[in-house]
C-alpha cells in the first residue's frame, strides 16, 4: 500500500492515486483504467466531445490505453480501433515497428502493427490515444508508427496530461496531473 495518495476527479468521478517513485528524485500518481470500468466509460465520454470529429480510427499502445480506445469507439460509433501492440507476434504479417521510451516502463520497448491494422490505418485520419501523456515519448512513437503506414495523425487525446504535458496546447486532456518528488 502507497505510504501516500493523491485525489483525483476526471469526468466527474474521484479516485485516489498512490504516488509511486519512478527514480530517486520522481514519483508519479499512479493512474491505472484497467478494471475500472465506471471511470473508463465516463472518460471515454467526456473525450468523445472534444476529439475531431473528421477521426477515422483510433490508434492507441498496448495495453493501458485499450480500455479506452474500445470505450471512445464505440462512444463514436466506429466498429474497429487499433492497438500497437509491444511484440512482433506469430500472427502479424508484413508487421511494421517502432521503438518506444516511456517513464513508466524500464528500457526500450517495441511498438508493432500487423497488415491487418497497417490497412486499416492507410490513408485514414488517426487519433493518437492514451491513458496519460507525460513526456510525449509514447505518442512520438504512435506517430511514427502512423505515418509508416500510411495514414495521418490528426490529434493526440489522453485523460489525464501529467507535469509538463498539461502546458501543451496541441494535445486533447481532460485534466492535468502533477508530478511529485520521490520520497
Amino acid at each position: 500500500m502507497a505510504k501516500r495518495t493523491y485525489e483525483l476527479t476526471v469526468a466527474g468521478i474521484t479516485r485516489q492515486l498512490p504516488i509511486l517513485n519512478v527514480t530517486d528524485t520522481l514519483a508519479i500518481a499512479g493512474f491505472i483504467l484497467l478494471g475500472d470500468d465506471e471511470l473508463t466509460r465516463a472518460c471515454a465520454h467526456e473525450l468523445a466531445k472534444k476529439v475531431p470529429k473528421s477521426t477515422d480510427i483510433i490508434l492507441t499502445a498496448e495495453t493501458k490505453g485499450i480500455p479506452l480506445a474500445a470505450e471512445l469507439a464505440h462512444e463514436l460509433g466506429m466498429k474497429h480501433y487499433v492497438v500497437a501492440r509491444k511484440s512482433i507476434k506469430a500472427y502479424m504479417e508484413n508487421a511494421l515497428w517502432v521503438e518506444d521510451v516511456s517513464i513508466t516502463t524500464k528500457g526500450v520497448q517495441k511498438l508493432c502493427l500487423d497488415g491487418v491494422d497497417i490497412d486499416r490505418i492507410k490513408d485514414k485520419k488517426v487519433l493518437l490515444l492514451d491513458d496519460v501523456i507525460s513526456t510525449g515519448g509514447s505518442m512520438l512513437a504512435l506517430k511514427e508508427l502512423t505515418e509508416k503506414a500510411g495514414g495521418h495523425v490528426i490529434g493526440e487525446a489522453c485523460v489525464l496530461a501529467e507535469g509538463k504535458a498539461a502546458e501543451r496546447k496541441d494535445i486533447i486532456f481532460l485534466e492535468a496531473l502533477p508530478l511529485f518528488k520521490a520520497e
